[in-house]
């Protein structure tokens, strides 16, 4: 294993990581909702009355604040090294577990584990070591050598 030296930024990472937790607090102490963005999303897939216009202010500022970032910021566009199939199975089934574990990465990760629950725990514990052997057995059992 070797680190990327050229792209290392745990300050700008450590930046992150306090913004994101300082907007999932203000969220819940102003709303008394969690940021789970799968739930925030599937809850317009079954939409409530008067339960609408928020989750949609919260997704389009998930896709407006990169924008407003970048029109400040150089932008270097990611590499994706995965063919399109992939990534739609992938989606696939990160949206399958989400509903399975009831929550995703920022519900139980981010939110869940700073109320000390003991299923977020166990959720974030899930989806880490999934994530981790998916890694492993992609990288080093299914290689191709190339």
């Amino acid at each position: 294993m070797s680190i990327d030296w050229m792209n290392f930024t745990p300050g700008q990472s450590l930046i992150g990581g306090v913004l994101i937790g300082v907007a999932s607090a203000l969220f819940i102490l102003a709303n008394g909702r969690i940021a789970g963005i799968s739930g925030i999303l599937g809850g317009l897939l079954r939409p409530e009355r008067g339960d609408v216009l928020w989750r949609l202010a919260f997704l389009l500022g998930l896709l407006a604040a990169p924008a407003a970032v970048y029109a400040f910021i150089p932008y270097v566009a990611p590499t994706i090294d995965a063919d399109t199939a992939t990534l739609v199975i992938a989606g696939l089934l990160v949206g399958i577990g989400t509903r399975y574990g009831s929550g995703c990465t920022s519900g139980h990760g981010v939110c869940g584990l700073s109320r000390l629950s003991p299923r977020s725990l166990v959720a974030t514990l899930a989806f880490m070591g999934s994530g981790m052997a998916m890694v492993f057995v992609v990288r080093h059992l299914l290689a191709t050598g190339g």
